[in-house]
């Protein structure tokens, strides 16, 4: 896994208080990061590791009533700079306690989340024919390049990396987690539900998820396999139980966040969920589009029909069956006949046995019957027919 070194931030002013705000700063920033499981962080104590890829740095500047914080993340085999911020706080003290946590969150959050500058140096550096070493990170680097999005035909190739990568490395919490990510996904993305099949993938996924929180119960990636995978097997409750256990040991993993969130509002609680899939998206530096399709449904569920079309629209997941089927409810409600019409032939064309299977496919989804019977009626309204 990526090793990161941070840094003691410096203190430009040379006065005690900036330099109690400096070391402050660095403290709050190593327990953010020390929250993703995907990465090491490490502190200067002597000799630094020969691991360590990364390197945080930063200083702080201090006047009376305000200070500025500049911190940029380095490739430590060349000193190129990676990822720079600023970050401006006041000195007040009322207020410094929790500046201080918010610049560490966001600064946690922008380097260590999936997707985050991190993930992006390391994506680079993959090439092909890698140490074997390091061959079941590259696989964590291969689920989230499939994650983009959603690609079926690149699932079998990830799926197969990842279980060689849990079979060789069989402590290794992250592999099991997206091997049981990528088995829910074969089972929500293979049209029709076919339950005989179905079953054992989502007995295959509990399993791996469950072995991913064993091996490390505050990884907040397994916890969000077994949330997913709790749901699609029909455990709502337990599975935003498990959800509410990661928001509160990581809220800066924006893709927990987003998927919190979703699963929050199609079991019903859209107040709740809704507010959480749209932080994950202004938050999420990766792929936004899931999140542009969640804040559709939710506004189409909030009767907010025309921000729903401009959600869907700016939508760019267009190769996965499930966008075309939201998009045709939200354009047929919206009064949009033509585009529902593209959506329609596009399934008849594509997947004609989700359509008929439809009804099957709302209910693994919602989890009130009544929102399941509702989005089918704008279905209905896009002149898709499929069996009661």
């Amino acid at each position: 896994m990526p090793h990161l070194l941070v840094e003691w931030f410096d203190d430009m002013d040379g006065s005690d208080e900036t330099a109690a705000l400096a070391r402050g700063l660095t403290q709050e920033i190593v327990g953010q990061l020390s929250k993703f499981k995907d990465i090491v962080v490490v502190q200067p104590l002597g000799q630094v590791e020969t691991d360590v890829g990364y390197v945080v740095a930063g200083s702080v500047d201090m006047s009376d009533e305000s200070f500025r914080f500049r911190v940029r993340m380095l490739n430590r085999a060349d000193g190129s700079v990676l990822w720079a911020h600023s970050y401006d706080g006041t000195t007040r003290v009322p207020d410094l306690l929790k500046v201080q946590s918010d610049i560490a969150a966001d600064v946690a959050t922008s380097l260590a989340q999936a997707y985050g500058a991190i993930f992006e140096a390391d994506a680079k550096r993959v090439v092909p024919g890698a140490p074997n070493d390091r061959a079941a990170y590259f696989c964590t680097l291969s689920y989230y390049s499939y994650r983009a999005g959603f690609d079926p035909e690149a699932l079998p190739s990830v799926r197969s990396c990842l279980e060689k990568a849990a079979e060789r490395f069989p402590g290794y919490a992250t592999a099991w987690a997206l091997l049981s990510l990528i088995y829910i996904d074969e089972v929500r993305f293979r049209y029709p539900f076919d339950s005989a099949g179905s079953s054992p993938l989502i007995d295959r996924a509990l399993a791996a998820a469950a072995r991913a929180v064993e091996l490390e119960p505050t990884n907040v990636r397994a916890l969000q396999a077994q949330m997913i995978a709790l749901y699609f097997n029909g455990e709502i409750d337990a599975a935003m139980r498990v959800g509410s256990r990661g928001m509160t040991i990581n809220p800066n993993d924006t893709v927990f966040l987003g998927e919190y969130g979703y699963r929050l509002a199609l079991s019903g609680k859209w107040a709740e969920g809704c507010p959480l899939v749209e932080e994950a998206r202004k938050r999420n530096p990766g792929p936004v589009a899931y999140y542009e399709v969640g804040l559709a449904v939710c506004a189409y569920f909030s009767g907010d029909l025309r921000q729903a079309v401009v959600w869907v629209r700016k939508a760019n997941v267009r190769g996965n069956a499930l966008y075309h089927v939201i998009a045709a409810a939200i354009f047929a409600e919206g009064g949009h006949a033509a585009d529902a019409e593209v959506e329609r032939a596009w399934l008849m064309q594509y997947e004609p046995a989700l359509v008929t299977n439809v009804r099957h496919e709302a209910l693994l989804r919602f989890g009130r019957s009544e929102d399941a019977e509702r989005f089918l009626g704008s279905l209905r309204k896009a002149g898709l027919d499929f069996s009661d």
